[in-house]
């Protein structure tokens, strides 16, 4: 993984073009059980310690992970969808959307990539797309072969 990538820039611009408040980056630990923080914006402090090491499976980047899939949920505050935890509602955040980070050849999960808004929203099918792709790129940049 390129050491001198700026996550937090790259976070903060991924934020804007889907006008999200909230947003974190996770890589898959060495034995694939968890989920470790890379990047965050917006979480609070007194949740930064639950996201920092996630198990895989668990609350909505640990399902995206398990799933191989996007986990979207549309009002975090009323619904957490039978995949977030209590906690998550701390956050403020109701409409969420996590993607996994898939490596090149997408036989491995190397993380996941989260966003939210503090008001709810469905995440249409481009919005999701938008996001994958953004996660392709930062793909190549933890298995090194990012231009």
């Amino acid at each position: 993984m390129n050491e001198e990538t700026d996550w937090k820039s790259m976070l903060a611009a991924i934020l804007a073009d889907h006008g999200c408040q909230t947003g974190t980056l996770h890589r898959t630990s060495a034995d694939g059980a968890f989920l470790d923080l890379v990047c965050q914006i917006g979480v609070p402090d007194g949740l930064l310690e639950k996201v920092s090491h996630i198990p895989v499976g668990k609350g909505i980047a640990g399902a995206a992970a398990e799933k191989r899939e996007p986990v979207t949920l549309c009002n975090l505050q009323q619904d957490l969808g039978g995949v977030a935890k209590p906690d998550a509602r701390q956050t403020g955040v109701s409409g969420s959307l996590a993607v996994p980070v898939f490596s090149g050849d997408r036989t491995k999960v190397l993380g996941t990539l989260g966003i939210g808004k503090f008001v709810p929203h469905d995440f249409p099918e481009e919005e999701v797309r938008r996001l994958e792709a953004r996660a392709e790129t930062i793909a190549r940049i933890f298995e090194g072969t990012a231009p």
